[in-house]
């Protein structure tokens, strides 16, 4: 009898471990597909899920995920192709444009230069601050389109973000010492390198730098992390919690701001998402911060 009891206690140990073997090669598969499918998600590839479990309710749940990675793939490539169809048909557009507005400004300062009344002159200097203004906006939509369509993985390289946010900076130097602003800046000595468009970055700190210029009460600090995370700040009575809500709207602009579109901070997200980095803005105690990420490996 003894002999049987010991034989069951085992099989019962033999099973035990063959269920807890089971187990353990079950949460690894699991944990390779959820590896992988976070790995897919983000990566521009065409590699689909492989697991190293012959284990088939696993393997069909990694087919399955694979179906449905095929369908996301599919539905990215639609939406970015309809996306650049449409960038491309801004830019043929705002193009398209300028040849008129250049020649209606050029017949418009002819006219001014004839003898007018005084109500046509008013009339005319009206006029000319429509035309200047939706000349302006072709513009920006022009160079919007031409923005975000310019980023690839092939125009990267790598970038010290150190190196990079110093040269925008030199660059508007002379506009911030015109509206009396002498920067804070804090950069660490250490590099901190991602691999980034170098033409797009520096169009996102210049466009950031240009809103702070137009809408800062005389002050700008500019704070570089060795994360890789960049902050602009300033005081501003321009701005408000629900107006900064929509700052990176391309059709917002803000109404204090003087010939301003608004577009200048929508090409920094455009640019800055493309990139896959983060762009965010908060408005406490009167001072608007705009914090720009990039992390380790954004975009590979």
């Amino acid at each position: 009898m003894e002999n049987w009891l010991w034989v069951l206690i085992v099989f019962l140990i033999i099973v035990i471990l063959l269920l807890w073997m089971k187990i353990v090669l079950m949460q690894k598969s699991a944990q390779e597909i959820s590896d992988a499918f976070a790995d897919r998600l983000t990566a521009e590839t065409n590699v689909l899920i492989d697991i190293t479990s012959h284990d088939r309710h696993m393997r069909r749940l990694a087919a399955d995920i694979n179906t449905q990675l095929r369908l996301l793939r599919r539905e990215r490539l639609r939406h970015e192709q309809g996306n650049r169809e449409i960038m491309d048909a801004v830019t043929n557009i705002s193009h398209d444009l300028r040849t008129p507005l250049t020649a209606v400004c050029g017949y418009l300062d002819l006219l001014r230069q004839t003898e007018q009344t005084p109500d046509a002159m008013r009339y005319l200097d009206i006029i000319a601050e429509r035309i200047h203004a939706l000349r302006q906006l072709t513009e920006e939509f022009f160079a919007y389109s031409s923005a975000v369509s310019a980023v690839s993985v092939a125009s990267c390289e790598e970038v010290v973000l150190n190196s990079a946010l110093e040269e925008s900076i030199s660059a508007y130097y002379a506009a911030l010492k015109k509206q009396h602003i002498t920067p804070e800046i804090t950069i660490p000595e250490e590099k901190v390198i991602r691999r980034l468009d170098k033409t797009a970055l520096s169009r996102i700190f210049a466009n950031i730098i240009s809103n702070a210029l137009k809408y800062s009460s005389g002050d700008l600090s500019i704070t570089l992390s060795e994360q890789g995370e960049i902050v602009f700040a300033n005081h501003t009575d321009a701005l408000d919690k629900l107006k900064v809500m929509q700052l990176f709207n391309r059709y917002y602009t803000v109404e204090n701001g003087e010939k301003s579109t608004g577009i200048g901070l929508s090409i920094a997200k455009e640019l800055t998402e493309q990139m896959n980095g983060t762009i965010t803005a908060q408005y406490e105690n009167g001072v608007l911060h705009i914090c720009v990420c990039f992390k380790y490996h954004n975009f590979l």
